[in-house]
Parts: C-alpha cells; structure tokens; sequence
C-alpha cells in the first residue's frame, strides 16, 4: 500500500521574536483531505503556526514543507503562486474596508488572472450563495456588516479561489453561539464539497468536536519545564477528556483553578 505524504509540513521547527521563544522544535504532519485543529492557550504558537504555513513567517531554525518544497527556499514568485491555492481566513476577516463585498470576494480571483470578469461575478455569486449570503449585499462595504457577516464574506472570499488548503484563524471568536455553529456548518460543508485540506485554530471545543479529524494541542513555552515537549496532544477529538495529561483535560474542561494558583504564584515572584 502507497504511503500517503504530507501536504504540509513543519520539520523541527523553532520561531523566536527576540527573547521570546514561541515555538520550539515542533514536528508536525498535515496530510491532503485532512482537517487538523490546532489548540493551546493564548500565546502557544497556534497562529504563528498558520503564517509559518504560508510563508508569512520564517522560522528561526528548521524547515517548513508545502507539498515537498521548502518555503523558504521558495522565490517570490513562487510563493505568490503557492498561496493562491490556499484559502486563509483571518481572526478578524480582515477584509479590505475601502472594497464592496463584491470586491472582496473578487480579489485573489482578480489576482489569478485566470477568469474573464463575467465569469469572476458568478462566482462571487456562487460563494457568498455558499456561506448564506443573498447578491444583494455584494454593493455593501465592510463596516456596513454585522461580525458574522463579516466572517461569512472572508470565508467567501477565501474559498472563492478553489484552494487546496483552507487556514482558519479562530473562525468563531467574537461570534453568538448560533452564529458559531453556522461557521462551524460552513467549515463542514466546505470539506464535503470539495477535497480541501484544512488547519483550524481556535479555542472553542463546539468547534473542536463538529470539524476535527486531528487535534493538536500547543503548550506555552513558559510555562513549561526545560526539555518538556511543546505538543501535549496528538489524536482524536474524541480521547481528549480521557487524555492521561492533566493540562489537556483542564483545557479541554475550562478548569482555571490550577491556572490561577499559578498566576498566584508568579504575581507573588513579581513582588
């Protein structure tokens, strides 16, 4: 039987800013069709992990794979051309305020420069038909839109290129919890209508159990024991509150009692 290779990959990987270490050599497999979710308490890596992916950073030792090839060893052009199959939807949707909601969707569409403009429109039309919205708020600008909209408009726009891979950075943060669970339905249909790869952060454990076929969790490099490794979970959703680490469980059951013994004791060092 083939073994399957990863569509991404990160290979001993280490990101400090400065003093400050993030991540500290991580190792990690994500493989074509997979839908990974990356979890961990604020200031784990979770979102350098994503730019990483996309070349947005670089680390400061190891190497980042993309379908086989070196990130970093990628030239300028290359890059471009890697993350237009890569659909990426930022924690605050980051939709450009000066375009219309057709605009927006319109972009990276515009930028592969593969499609005549009639052809563009109905596929705008398309997508945001995907994500719920109606043709009609193509004209509205950004800050005409509610949160939910918003992020149903970047999810548009994200998928509006076809991409291989799908990057999600906390989807849901911000949002009612129906409106969380009809990102939680968009990200769902998006893998069954089309073979797409995706990495998902978030905190949110709805999110977690609806979409996850792997979940890793990330430890603050802080907070942990010199040699303790930085990937305290690697599995299914579904043993996470069997997991034998108590961290993970507390995570994964909002327990703060721990946390705020700890917080206790390093207000106190502070004195």
């Amino acid at each position: 039987m083939a073994t399957v290779s990863p569509l991404i990959r990160l290979d001993d990987v280490s990101v400090s800013f400065g003093t400050q270490h993030v991540l500290s050599r991580i190792t990690l497999d994500v493989f074509p069709q997979q839908t990974l979710v990356l979890i961990g308490e604020s200031g784990c890596g979770k979102s350098v992990t994503l730019k990483l992916i996309v070349g947005l950073l670089t680390p400061t030792s190891g190497e980042v794979y993309f379908a086989g090839k070196s990130v970093r060893a990628m030239r300028e052009r290359e890059l471009t051309a890697m993350r237009l199959h890569v659909g990426f939807l930022f924690q605050q949707s980051a939709l450009f305020d000066s375009l219309s909601v057709f605009d927006n969707v319109a972009f990276g569409l515009r930028a592969q420069g593969q499609l005549r403009e009639a052809e563009i429109r109905d596929r705008v039309r398309e997508r945001l038909l995907e994500v719920g919205l109606p043709a009609a708020v193509e004209v509205k600008m950004p800050t005409e839109l509610s949160g939910g909209m918003r992020k149903r408009v970047g999810l548009a726009r994200a998928l509006a290129i076809d991409p291989e891979v799908m990057l999600y950075d906390e989807p849901t943060t911000g949002l009612d919890p129906i409106m969380t669970d009809v990102i939680n339905e968009l990200i769902l249909q998006t893998r069954s209508r089309r073979p797409v790869t995706s990495v998902v952060v978030t905190h949110e454990m709805r999110t977690v159990h609806k979409v996850a076929d792997r979940v890793v969790m990330l430890y603050p490099l802080a907070r942990l024991a010199p040699g303790e490794p930085q990937v305290l979970y690697d599995g299914p959703p579904q043993k996470l509150l069997t997991s034998l680490n108590p961290r993970v469980r507390q995570f994964v059951e909002g327990e703060a009692r721990d946390r705020l013994s700890e917080l206790r004791l390093e207000a106190d060092a502070a004195r």
